[in-house]
């Protein structure tokens, strides 16, 4: 038998080498992509949503204030996209969100006047439509339309986008006028989370108006108890700034008898003339009949 002869050759060695380096390179690229790229696009998509939410808010309080000026049972449906989705391919998390409708059963934020209004009820109750984000790469971001007013609230603080409906001049008297909703829901359709597109669907109930003048001289004042203090007190010096500058009204946080933390807006060297319509308007989330 003869002896085969074996010949040493490193072609293939160099062919496995430049495969497994290709892989290695081909690893770092889309680690790179996934560590670094990949956490900026996603932070940068939560941030167009959290525009995209506040320009749905504008627009939803704008639908209000329209329904509340035309005084007729037309329903409007608004939308609002409650989160946004992963990145295909990458290993990414979805952003959800919540929108709540607090209504006159569920809110605890209100205004107390003294002496009383003349309402059905002794407090005015402040409700709203609440939207919370739960992102996962961007700061965590709350959007409230309360009496009125957009409200953003962050980790770090928290601000009126879009101020009340309220009017102010300055004559013998100060004279405020407040156009504020009231929003009363549908029982089951009040709450949804998730990430897909939903709407809120709003129309004209009916409105009441009561008017009251606020003397210095007997202590008269009005309070505002909201879960955004600082938002309100903030708006509301704003739009009476030249007021308080001059020294005829004060608007401050302090406390009111029991040690409850509440906005308050007294007379100081002017009779306050306050002018406050209630409008109701009904409103649920997703489709269905908006009952009146």
């Amino acid at each position: 038998m003869k002896n085969k002869k074996l010949i040493k050759r490193k072609d293939a060695v160099a062919g496995v080498i430049e495969a497994l380096l290709l892989v290695a390179l081909v690893a770092i690229i889309i680690s790179t992509i996934q560590l670094v790229y990949v956490p900026q696009m996603m932070e940068q998509r939560e941030s167009d949503h959290m525009d995209d939410v506040e320009n749905q808010f504008s627009y939803l309080k704008s639908v209000i204030d329209l329904q509340s000026m035309v005084k007729e049972d037309v329903p409007i449906s608004s939308p609002i996209i409650l989160g946004s989705r992963e990145l295909p391919y990458f290993v990414t998390a979805r952003a959800f969100g919540q929108l709540d409708i607090i209504d006159i059963d569920r809110t605890d934020s209100r205004i107390t006047t003294y002496p009383w209004m003349g309402f059905p009820y002794a407090n005015i109750p402040l409700t709203s439509i609440k939207y919370k984000a739960h992102n996962s790469y961007f700061v965590d971001q709350t959007y409230v339309l309360e009496g009125g007013c957009v409200i953003v609230k962050q980790p770090e603080g928290e601000t009126v986008k879009i101020e009340p409906a309220i009017t102010v001049k300055n004559e013998t008297k100060i004279n405020i006028i407040y156009n504020m909703p009231i929003i009363f829901g549908v029982p089951g359709k009040n709450s949804t989370s998730g990430y897909k597109n939903c709407f809120v669907r709003t129309n004209y109930s009916y409105n009441e108006t009561c008017i009251k003048d606020f003397k210095s001289e007997d202590d008269h004042y009005v309070w505002i108890y909201t879960d955004y203090l600082d938002a309100w007190n903030a708006s509301l010096n704003k739009l009476l700034e030249e007021e308080v500058k001059n020294g005829y009204v004060n608007v401050t946080i302090t406390q009111d008898t029991w040690g409850t933390d509440v906005v308050k807006i007294e007379p100081w060297g002017k009779t306050i003339h306050l002018e406050i319509t209630v409008t109701y308007i009904g409103a649920q989330i997703g489709p269905g009949i908006v009952i009146t």
